[in-house]
């Protein structure tokens, strides 16, 4: 891996580290599950997925999971690291299977599989198979938040684009 595609990935991870803090200090989304966020920090793995490579997404995917270790512990870096997985996986299935497939599209595909592989999980931890009534309310929300997130790369990605392009690395 080059210099300029170690300072880009650096870029993107340090983007969704400040977008998911951001996005903590906000109030709770009204109509959503307690818990549920728009998944703002997503918008940078979905940019890297499209423009960076499949491979530079899932290195950022799992480097986010471990500062969610780091800052967060365990359960939250296993609940970052199954959701954020079964995500990128999807995404990158669908990609490969609708080459033109639409930021929004994408959006959503990633933020419901991202709730459905974290309520998976976080089921197994408990142990508590009453969870998956949540999921109604799980998928509902993660396509609001995914059409938003999908929304936002669309418009973002321009800019994106420019990071570590016009840099002297």
């Amino acid at each position: 891996m080059s210099a300029r595609n170690i300072a880009r990935i650096g870029l993107m991870l340090t983007l969704a580290i400040v977008l998911a803090a951001a996005e903590q200090t906000l109030p709770p989304i009204p109509f959503f599950p307690p818990g549920v966020k728009a998944g703002f920090s997503h918008i940078v793995i979905m940019y890297c997925v499209f423009y960076m490579g499949k491979g530079q997404a899932v290195l950022l995917a799992v480097l986010k999971s471990v500062f969610v270790l780091l800052t967060r512990g365990p359960m939250a870096a296993m609940l970052s690291f199954s959701g954020g997985m079964l995500s990128l996986s999807v995404l990158i299935l669908l990609i490969i299977l609708i080459p033109n497939i639409s930021c929004v599209a994408a959006g959503v595909a990633g933020a419901v599989t991202h709730n459905a592989g974290q309520l998976a999980v976080y089921s197994l931890m408990v142990r508590v198979n009453m969870l998956f009534f949540y999921l109604p309310a799980l998928i509902l929300s993660g396509i609001a938040a995914g059409a938003l997130t999908g929304t936002l790369l669309d418009k973002t990605a321009p800019l994106l684009n420019k990071i570590g392009r016009d840099s002297p690395i």
